[in-house]
């Protein structure tokens, strides 16, 4: 995962040197638990730059463009069911093996197979197209849905992401020289594609094998969401109750699809304990006493008699309004405790020189005119749809991109060095000082936002291609063509794929069936700062203050605590996550990470091996038939 590259995204490492690593964001993802460091292996010394092996082909660009928009809907729909993303890369680089693999095979070796360096330009096309819901598609543009009402016409909302892409990409071309050839920072993400890319060449076997178990996950977790859907199998609370009424009427049950199994496969037992801790503080004991209180109830239709000046939100369960506000605030002030623990590395993205290449031997690195034009282009198109489509104020809008351009060079260092894109965090630095500057303009709050945290999302996520690319001698600047591709596909395809999905987010987001975390907490965070703190529930404020000296002092003492005792406290972002999706969701990841724990402790081999692509295959079958079952939904209503 990527933290919230909020938009958290998982991969599966390589099968020797490099296996699982953390993620490298967030989607829109602004709630990504924090995860153990992963071991990293002495980086392999880069050979020389490789000019002669096909790399850059129409069908290299064209496979990964076709596999990222197809991932990138996977993406959609799990940010907006738990507000993260999953990165497509390894995936990519696997399936398009295996698919040309055949097609050689078929042809009877007339079609020549894929080479290595093509496939790495896949999979940089791969990654950039799964990526783009980081650039508000599942935060930022429903949530200005949420408190505006205005909905974003397919056509806005592509040019938008496209838009906000490339902001990251060309600020991600000036630092590649600086910060992969001179720093040598290790990008663990890009150095496991890599390992993959070689190991996979050098033993086809490994590639199928990986393949099939990956259509395994995919092929039963698609038949167990059809049946869900046929209502064959159905949640359960197993008769348990919950203040005398049934546990699902405080959103606990069991769910038998697989999906947030998986996720919590992929999240580790740590992030899972902690979130469990969460949806017990919330659902068993804030959310009855909410009840009691008579500050909530559980029927939707009596909410306005809690507060008939202030009735809650229609698409929201009543008391889960109310836990919204002390989740958020756990994740927004843990996440910004911890980031400001790497203002080391901060220090160190502005040191030194840097930047494309000017003169000498050619090394493959983007032209300086490139960079320049790239730069400039990104600037007045950026500030341009700003001003246009969502009328904020030019020196506004150039403020926002030139903030996006400052806070892409230090998300890219972290995440250079941790393996974790800070988007979120970058995020709300953005809409602190937009609600200073236009505290009564939401658009330009949350809009301005996503500048930077998609900026930050494509500028890291292109930084850890590049060290692929640069551990393979590929040409670094048919990467960044690659990845502007990508991220077209992906923009096209996933803002499509949304608008078809939730048609209407004013009725289905921030509810059980679409948490959308990320929507919650982007959404929360622009309320406040528009309306005041009286826009809050009532005694929310209080909960707000306990949540904030927790986000304080729990990643401190994660900080300062030996490493042993240091694993023992709690995780702040997957605690407050648990506030704002469902108990169900927590309660099955927990389980999926009680798998993982034995599936690791009985079989340690095959884990290393497989397990993270069996949650890839999970992940991708559950998530391309729920996607496939809402478009026919949305069909047979148009067709009513």
């Amino acid at each position: 995962m990527r933290a919230n590259r909020a938009h958290a995204r998982c991969s599966p490492g390589g099968a020797r040197s490099v296996v699982v690593y953390p993620p490298r964001k967030a989607p829109g993802d602004d709630s990504m638990p924090d995860t153990h460091d992963a071991a990293r292996p002495a980086a392999p010394v880069a050979p020389p730059v490789d000019f002669v092996t096909p790399q850059l082909t129409i069908r290299a660009l064209g496979t990964g463009m076709a596999l990222g928009g197809v991932l990138s809907i996977c993406n959609v729909y799990t940010g907006l069911k738990i507000g993260w993303g999953l990165n497509m890369s390894i995936t990519g680089i696997l399936l398009a093996y295996v698919m040309w693999l055949a097609i050689s095979r078929v042809s009877a070796g007339r079609v020549r197979m894929m080479n290595r360096l093509e496939n790495n330009i896949n999979q940089s096309a791969v990654s950039a197209a799964g990526a783009v819901s980081s650039a508000g598609l599942v935060s930022a543009i429903p949530a200005v849905t949420l408190l505006d009402g205005t909905v974003f016409p397919f056509w806005q909302i592509t040019l938008w992401m496209i838009t906000v892409c490339l902001v990251g990409i060309a600020v991600a071309m000036g630092l590649r020289r600086q910060m992969i050839v001179r720093d040598a920072l290790p990008f663990p993400g890009g150095l496991a594609c890599a390992e993959t890319l070689k190991e996979i060449y050098n033993t086809g076997a490994e590639a199928v094998r990986r393949v099939a178990v990956l259509a395994v996950g995919a092929v039963v977790a698609s038949a167990i969401k059809i049946l869900s859907i046929l209502k064959l199998v159905k949640s359960t609370d197993l008769g348990v109750l919950v203040n005398g009424a049934p546990a699902s009427k405080y959103l606990l049950a069991l769910d038998p699809t697989l999906l947030m199994v998986a996720v919590g496969g992929l999240v580790g037992l740590r992030s899972c304990v902690s979130m469990l801790g969460g949806a017990i503080a919330s659902y068993l004991v804030l959310a009855p006493w909410l009840v009691d209180s008579g500050r909530a109830v559980l029927d939707k239709t009596q909410a306005a008699e809690v507060n008939a000046s202030r009735p809650v939100e229609q698409h929201l369960v009543p008391f889960a309004e109310w836990l919204l506000w002390p989740g958020v605030t756990l994740m927004v002030v843990a996440s910004l405790v911890s980031f400001s623990f790497s203002m080391p590395a901060i220090l160190r993205a502005f040191r030194g020189g840097g930047g494309p290449a000017t003169s000498g031997e050619d090394q493959g690195d983007v032209p300086r005119r490139w960079f320049f034009f790239s730069i400039a282009a990104s600037l007045v198109l950026c500030v341009a749809l700003q001003t246009w489509l969502f009328g904020i104020a030019w020196w506004a809008a150039v403020f926002a991109v030139l903030l996006s351009f400052l806070l892409a060079v230090v998300a890219t260092r972290v995440s250079g060095e941790t393996n974790v894109t800070p988007v979120g965090a970058m995020g709300k630095v953005t809409q602190l000082l937009f609600a200073v500057m236009l505290p009564k303009n939401a658009a330009a709050n949350l809009m301005g936002a996503s500048i930077t945290a998609g900026a930050a999302s494509q500028c890291a996520d292109l930084m850890h291609d590049l060290k692929c690319g640069h551990l393979l001698g590929a040409v670094a600047r048919k990467q960044v063509v690659a990845q502007i591709g990508g991220a077209v596909a992906g923009s096209i395809v996933g803002s499509a794929f949304y608008l078809v999905l939730i048609p209407d987010p004013a009725a289905m987001l921030l509810t059980p069936e679409w948490p959308a975390p990320a929507v919650a907490m982007w959404k929360a965070v622009a309320e406040v700062f528009r309306r005041g703190l009286e826009s809050l529930p009532p005694d929310a404020g209080l909960a707000m203050l306990v949540a904030g000296v927790a986000g304080v002092v729990l990643p401190v003492l994660e900080k300062v605590l030996p490493r042993a005792a240091a694993t023992f406290v709690p995780s702040c972002s997957a605690a407050g996550l648990a506030f704002v999706i469902s108990g169900t969701n927590t309660i099955s990841m927990f389980v999926g990470a009680v798998i993982a724990a034995a599936v690791a402790a009985l079989f340690p081999k095959w884990h290393a091996r497989f397990f993270v692509t069996l949650c890839a295959g999970v992940i991708a079958g559950e998530s391309l038939t729920g996607a496939g079952d809402a478009i026919r939904l949305v069909l047979q209503a148009a067709g009513r």
